[in-house]
This record gives C-alpha cells, sequence and structure tokens, in this order.
C-alpha cells in the first residue's frame, strides 16, 4: 500500500481508519497533499473531490446529518479553511458531528509573508468543540536546514520544537490530542478542529508505515435522572392540568413509538410537532402557526402551558416563541443530554439525558392521568383550522402556499426530504407532512447558504430518494453544490423561484419601493435552466397550475439523471395570499 512519507500524515490516517471514520470530503490543495495521498490510497475510506471548500464541508455535513457518525472535510492551508466556517456553525448548533482537518505552514513560515498562509490556530474557537494544534515531525537528520537565523522572536517557539524536541514526545502529544479531538466528535456530536503542519517535501510515498499510533477508547459516562429530581417532575406534573411538550428538530426513529402513545392519551398533554420533528401522531398539533395565527390575546392565555417541556434542536416557529415569552409557563423542562437553551426565558430544569431515556424512567412512574379539557378543547381548534385551511387552498390562485400544498400531496413515501430555509421551510409549517418521510433542514444557524450541498451529502449517503426543496435565492447562492461527481440519480430538486427574497414581503417592512426590491428581496430574473445544462440535471420549468399536476406525476419517476423542476410564482401576490390565509382562518 502507498502511504505519504510523512510520519504526522500517518499518524492522522491510521487513528482515523481505527476510530471508523470512513467519509473524507477532500477540496484539493497543495499543502495537504500527505492526507490526500494517504486517504485515497487506502480503500478503507470513501473518499470524495469537492473543489468549492464552502460546498464541500456542507456535503460533508449533509454526510454525518444521515449517518450519525463523523465526517471528516480537509483542506490546505490559507483562506481555503476559513470557507469551512458557515458549515462548522451550522454543525456546532446543530449537534452534528464534523471533524474539520486543514494543513498548514509550519511556525517559522507564518507571519512573515509566506503565500497563502493565515492565523489558523483556533480559527473556529466561538464555534468547536475541540481544537488542536499538532506539532511539526522532527526532520531526517540529513534534511535539517543549516545556518537558520532567528530574525524575530515570535519564530523561536517553532524553531525550538524542530530542532530541540524529540520527535518521540511530539510523536506522543500528536497521537494524544488527535485522540482526543476525534472523541470530542464521537461522544459530543459536533465539530472539532484538527489544524496539521507540513513542511516540504509534500508528495514523497513509502511502502510501509513508520508509525504504529494507539486509539484510545473515549470515557463513556452513562447518565441517569437523580431521584429527587424525577420524583420533583413527577409531583409537578401529576398536579397540573395543562402541559405542553414541543418538539424542535428530531432525528427520525429517536423516540420509542410507546412513549408517544402513552402521551396522546393524557388529555392534559398537548404535543406540539414542527416540520422538523419527525414525530406523528393523529393527537399531537403539527402546523404550529395554524393554530396559533388567529388567536385573540384571552385565547393565547387559555392557551398558556404550566409545564412545558421542550426536547430537539431549534424551533422555527416565531409564533410560539412570541407566545410562551409573553404567556410563560411555570416550569420549563428541556430534555437533552448535552445543553438547554433558554428559549422562553423560564427554563428551570436541564434534564441532561436523552428523551428516550427520560420517557422510559418518567412515563411508567405516572400513575393516574389528571382531569383535563386541555387537548379536547385545542383539538376542536385544530380541527376547525383544518376545515378553514382547505377552504382557503381551495379558492386561492397560483402562488407559493398553493404550490407547497400540491407539493406535498404529490411526493411519494419513503422520501427524504431537505428543506431550504427562509420562506420554504416556514411554508412548509403549515402543512401536515406525510409521516412515511423524514425531514430535515440546517436549522442549527438558519442560513441559506448550504442547503443543496447538504441534500446532495445526504442523498450520497442514503438508498431512500431524497428530494430539495428550496427557494431561489438559497439555490443560487449555493450553486456551486452542483460542482461535482456524486449526484445520485434519484436526487430531485424543486426550486421555488418568486424572483428574490420573498420573505421579506411578509415581514414588517417599507415594501413595494425601488430601495426595498434592490437591497432586501433583491430581485433578479435568473433561473436553474443553464446551471442544469451545465452540470447535467434533466430541467423543467412551470408557472401554472394545470402544468404542475402534470409534471409532479412524472417528476419522482426513476431516470438515468438528477432533476430540477424550477416553479415560477407571481412574487406581488405570495404575500397577500399568506398574510390573507391567516386572517381566513380567524
Amino acid at each position: 500500500m502507498i502511504y505519504p512519507k510523512i510520519p504526522l500524515a500517518q499518524t492522522v490516517i491510521e487513528l482515523f481508519k481505527a476510530k471508523g471514520i470512513k467519509h473524507i470530503v477532500i477540496s484539493p490543495g497543495s499543502r495537504n497533499a500527505p492526507l490526500t495521498i494517504g486517504f485515497t490510497n487506502n480503500p478503507y475510506f470513501t473518499c470524495y473531490s469537492i473543489v468549492d471548500e464552502r460546498s464541500a464541508a456542507f456535503f460533508a455535513l449533509g454526510i454525518s446529518q444521515q449517518l450519525k457518525v463523523p465526517t471528516a472535510v480537509v483542506c490546505t492551508s490559507g483562506s481555503a479553511l476559513v470557507n469551512y466556517y458557515p458549515a462548522v456553525a451550522e454543525a456546532y448548533y446543530s449537534d452534528i458531528p464534523l471533524v474539520v482537518v486543514s494543513a498548514d505552514r509550519p511556525k517559522h513560515l507564518i507571519g512573515i509573508g509566506d503565500g497563502q498562509t493565515i492565523n489558523q490556530k483556533n480559527i473556529f474557537e466561538n464555534h468547536i468543540l475541540y481544537s488542536v494544534n499538532l506539532k511539526l515531525d522532527i526532520k531526517d537528520e540529513n534534511n535539517i536546514p543549516e545556518n537558520e537565523e532567528l530574525p524575530m522572536l515570535k519564530n523561536l517557539e517553532g524553531k525550538l520544537e524542530r530542532f530541540l524536541g524529540l520527535q518521540k514526545d511530539i510523536q506522543t502529544h500528536n497521537e494524544e490530542e488527535i485522540n482526543e479531538a476525534l472523541n470530542f466528535a464521537l461522544i459530543k456530536n459536533g465539530p472539532v478542529h484538527i489544524n496539521i503542519p507540513f513542511d516540504e517535501p509534500l508528495y514523497e510515498t513509502v511502502e510501509k508505515l513508520r508509525v504504529n499510533p494507539k486509539a484510545q477508547k473515549p470515557a463513556l459516562k452513562t447518565k441517569t435522572i437523580e431521584d429527587y429530581v424525577l420524583n420533583e417532575c413527577l409531583e409537578d406534573w401529576n398536579s397540573t392540568s395543562k402541559k405542553m411538550i414541543l418538539v424542535g428538530v428530531n432525528h427520525p426513529n429517536e423516540i420509542e413509538q410507546k412513549w408517544l402513545n402513552e402521551l396522546a392519551e393524557d388529555d392534559s398533554v398537548m404535543v406540539f410537532t414542527e416540520s422538523t420533528s419527525n414525530l406523528y401522531h393523529e393527537s399531537f398539533f403539527p402546523s404550529i402557526d395554524q393554530i396559533i395565527a388567529p388567536l385573540t390575546e384571552e385565547e393565547k392565555k387559555a392557551l398558556q402551558p404550566e409545564i412545558l417541556l421542550t426536547f430537539g434542536g431549534l424551533i422555527v416557529s416565531k409564533k410560539i416563541k412570541t407566545l410562551l415569552r409573553k404567556f410563560q409557563p411555570k416550569y420549563h423542562w428541556h430534555v437533552d443530554e448535552k445543553m438547554a437553551n433558554d428559549t422562553f426565558f423560564c427554563l428551570s430544569n436541564h434534564i441532561d439525558v436523552t428523551p428516550n431515556q427520560f420517557f422510559s424512567v418518567f412515563l411508567p412512574k405516572i400513575t393516574h392521568y389528571v382531569k383535563s379539557n386541555y387537548n379536547a378543547h385545542w383539538t376542536a381548534v385544530k380541527n376547525k383550522r383544518l376545515e378553514k385551511h382547505n377552504e382557503y387552498l381551495n379558492s386561492i390562485p397560483f402562488t407559493d402556499l398553493k404550490v407547497f400544498d400540491m407539493l406535498f400531496k404529490s411526493i411519494p413515501n419513503n422520501h427524504i426530504l431537505q428543506i431550504g430555509n427562509s420562506s420554504a421551510i416556514r411554508y412548509s409549517q403549515l402543512f401536515n407532512i406525510n409521516k412515511n418521510n423524514t425531514v430535515f433542514c440546517n436549522r442549527g444557524t438558519s442560513g441559506i447558504d448550504g442547503s443543496t450541498s447538504t441534500a446532495i451529502g445526504c442523498a450520497v449517503v442514503n438508498d431512500k430518494p431524497t428530494t430539495l426543496i428550496t427557494g431561489d435565492l438559497s439555490f443560487l447562492y449555493d450553486s456551486n453544490a452542483l460542482w461535482n461527481n456524486y449526484i445520485p440519480k434519484n436526487f430531485r430538486i424543486i426550486v421555488i423561484n418568486n424572483r428574490g427574497g420573498g420573505i421579506f414581503r411578509i415581514l414588517p417592512g417599507h415594501k413595494n419601493t425601488k430601495n426595498f426590491e434592490t437591497y432586501f428581496e433583491t430581485t433578479h430574473n435568473l433561473d436553474a435552466r443553464h446551471l442544469c445544462r451545465m452540470y447535467g440535471l434533466t430541467y423543467k420549468s412551470v408557472s401554472k397550475e394545470k402544468p404542475l399536476e402534470y409534471y409532479l406525476k412524472e417528476f419522482f419517476i426513476e431516470d438515468d439523471r438528477p432533476k430540477l423542476l424550477e416553479i415560477f410564482t407571481p412574487k406581488d401576490l405570495n404575500d397577500e395570499i399568506l398574510l390573507q390565509y391567516f386572517e381566513y382562518l380567524k
């Protein structure tokens, strides 16, 4: 087998293999050549070459999102690394394991005006679980430069490490730090950064390993709920008649169905779910905004829970946030083994186990259900809202709202839905999504910058077909996502093109002015036709209801190429239809 000659590169590759990190996304470059040689010549690894670093990192994020194991993304030195930052931030706030591996110049070549160098140490400081700078190997005796002077004191540390440090000590340090970083990614579920200095020559290879690094197992701690915490929760639960469960981003099949069924039987409990919750029960309350938007202040007060129990990731609905911040529960419990956000400014208890663990010890101890009409009352409201929802949709012209209704009725079973941010995810909140499909969205930072790349990464490691539903700005922003050779033929993209940032027409502001259209809505006349031709996707466009009905019937049929359907909607009408929708629900 071919290995890079540099011992540090060999150490990284062997420890990644030992830790089971199989998927390696490589952004081509020169300084990372030792890593590229090692990963691509080892049959254990599945390697991908993606030139655009921002796209590469989101592609890797999509793989980790699906497999729930770390994926590595590897780049050269300089600005390449900075382009990983949006995906690193998303991974940080979405609890997705991502291993960022950056090649770097040796310390004595940084800060002297050498090309393609920046200060890479701790570059992700505020959005990383663990960050390490590895140490440069001591060169072979014959290759050590002689008579080098140290013109600047700041270079002293790097020189001393090279000439006075022992290679054995450096090797031990590097192995420990790599192990620690990878264990953080594996156990803490988030991004880590390994910065690796390489000196030239970079492309030399050997046929035998010079190192034998030892993989250190992560220290696993089994978390349990302390008895006094459990008893306090039970006492409060059994004495309150209005309990709300609000579920944010949640991976499919993470909660046992028997616990969901038990919650559904309790008349004092309402379970609000979002599109990204991936939880379904006929007694639950999806389409949160559909319930809340028409409420009067008195009705909002009536909805106010005494106990709010939350789990999962970040919440999409602004309306539920506003309501619960104004009409705060007496108790807010958040169940998550990692952290608890005080989203509603009333957090009273962080229960640091998984939701499944919590329900398995908590629900069996509930001996009786509190008598309440909380669920029944709001179920009646939900049913009335659904009637009005269907009435309205049958009466409106072809607009964004109509399109989303048609889409969710047309997508076949067993699809993975990747939904873009901004308008796309908010429209999806108004519909009951097929329980046989799963939904993902980059809600950690809620940015539009990497939705397509994430979706393609997701599609690459799935047998199920993946469909991305996205807006025009998000799609165009991330168009380099299509610049790779890995897009599966069963991948589908649906672009709702309303000629700009349509969400800004819904938000309060001075719309219909030149300043608004240029600097907020960013009106344009672009489409995806030529991008599809360049990247080899089958392209269709539609701007009316009947043709859309026809195209949706054939859009999901198997083909020998991925497909993109672009749906043009009237930008000057979309916001009016949506705002009137909430009025109609009243």
